[in-house]
């Protein structure tokens, strides 16, 4: 059970890897009249080992206007379903983006989890960017203490990079994909290689898809280094169908269960 709880001791590391699924919805779906934008919500399952472990809700929607500028707002809810003794979590996660650039303007972590022998962790973070001075503001809630960390230019939360992926990114052409991301506590540089592969996924049987993987280095595992895969449809409908995380201490599948429009 040590090895199942350090399999899924970061909820980041899931969360990440369920916003880079967006890339693969950028596209129209043609047989639904599918158009990517605000009012979509995408339901996962992660499993380990046959088991469900975790159950994920992404959703994107229109947000408030500030200073005239139309805002999206993309809300992530991330909770335990079997873990019990061993592991408990409840995180949300909410990103407030431009909705010309999908720039962040605002990025907010709630996060509630506990696990056997490693304590609890519940704390509210925020980030607010600052676009023009290339900087963004962290605190904490309960905190004095503000940090200010410098960024480059057009550098994205993570959720600020599912919206840009999924509103804004034209996949049509295979092409190698890179963003600057910094998701509170550290800034990383993310690059994408698409290959074709003919998989079985959950709900939608055998079909060509194309898989995008990138190697990032996580900081909960010591900053070792995993490798993440998003397989999407080939078809014009372009849906995510699988992740899979290739951690330092094993492998995490998650599948898509359902879509929904509002």
């Amino acid at each position: 059970m040590r090895y199942l709880r350090k399999t899924i001791r970061c909820g980041e590391i899931v969360l990440l890897a369920i916003f880079l699924c967006g890339i693969s919805a950028a596209q129209a779906d043609e047989q639904r009249g599918w158009v990517p934008g605000p009012g979509k919500v995408f339901f996962y399952t992660a499993k380990k080992f046959g088991v469900p472990l975790l159950k994920a809700c992404v959703r994107i929607g229109n947000g408030p206007v500030l200073q005239g500028k139309s805002l999206f707002q993309i809300r992530v809810e991330i909770s335990s379903v079997t873990l019990g003794f061993f592991r408990r979590i409840n995180n949300h996660f909410t990103s407030t983006v431009d909705s010309e650039t999908c720039l962040p303007v605002q990025y907010v972590k709630e996060i509630d989890q506990e696990g056997f022998l490693r304590g609890k962790k519940k704390y509210r973070e925020t980030l607010t960017f600052d676009a023009e001075h290339q900087k963004v503001i962290a605190e904490k809630e309960g905190e004095k203490e503000r940090r200010e960390v410098s960024l480059p230019p057009e550098t994205f939360d993570p959720l600020a990079m599912f919206a840009r992926c999924y509103l804004k990114e034209d996949l049509r052409t295979p092409q190698e994909i890179r963003m600057a991301v910094y998701d509170g506590s550290r800034l990383r540089q993310v690059f994408f290689e698409p290959k074709q592969e003919r998989i079985k996924s959950k709900i939608y049987g055998e079909l060509e898809t194309v898989r995008l993987s990138t190697t990032l280095s996580f900081a909960s595992f010591d900053n070792k280094e995993g490798t993440i895969h998003i397989w999407y449809s080939k078809d014009g409908r372009k849906i995510p169908v699988r992740i899979e995380l290739d951690l330092p201490v094993g492998r995490v599948k998650f599948e898509l269960d359902r879509i929904q429009e509002n």
